[in-house]
């Protein structure tokens, strides 16, 4: 039996909107098989695509959804929330002085006018650094420093988020989530 649990955890629902494009593309807007199987009992979503695998109840069996979307449209929000999550995704993980690439856990925020000299915590004044160049700049203001960040910081869409994420996918796709989740990406020329 605890072989089979484990598998169910293998088996996440992609959750779509009513005009079926993700709710969310990063994080990507997926939910546990159990909480997938409750919104099936509940009416609120219909099943686009399922699993090889079933699951039952003394009373039931269902196929497990791998794809399900909305019955009512769910308006997406347009300003994001300024987190550090968020600041990383518009950044692309990139320190904004070097330019470097960097796993999370490797980056931290810079203040680009450091809050000593009046700098503000928001869109507009922070920006994703490494340890080396935060160290660096210290609490200078850029022209002191000599240290200017690539991209100006400044709120990004919702949108421009998603566009983000996409080039950062999760570790799990299964092959039915290709055609909902790509399918908006500007094709290639032959």
């Amino acid at each position: 039996m605890l072989g089979m649990s484990k598998s169910l955890e293998n088996c996440p629902a992609l959750i779509l909107n009513a005009d079926f494009r993700p709710l969310s593309y990063f994080p990507l807007s997926i939910w546990p098989w159990q909480e997938a199987v409750k919104a099936i009992f509940r009416g609120s979503v219909q099943v686009v695509s399922e699993y090889d695998r079933t699951v039952r109840s003394p009373n039931n069996e269902i196929r497990l959804p791998s794809v399900l979307a909305l019955k009512e449209y769910v308006n997406v929000t347009r300003n994001p929330a300024f987190t550090r999550f968020n600041v990383f995704l518009r950044d692309r993980w990139e320190c904004q002085y070097c330019g470097d690439g960097f796993k999370t856990h490797e980056l931290t925020f810079d203040h680009v006018i450091p809050r000593s000299k009046g700098g503000r915590t928001n869109w507009e004044n922070i920006v994703a650094s490494c340890r080396d160049c935060n160290t660096a700049k210290g609490s200078k203001m850029p022209h002191e420093a000599k240290m200017f960040p690539i991209h100006e910081p400044r709120q990004p869409s919702i949108y421009e988020l998603q566009s983000h994420g996409r080039k950062f996918p999760p570790n799990f796709l299964h092959e039915s989530w290709d055609d909902f989740l790509y399918w908006d990406t500007e094709l290639d020329e032959l």
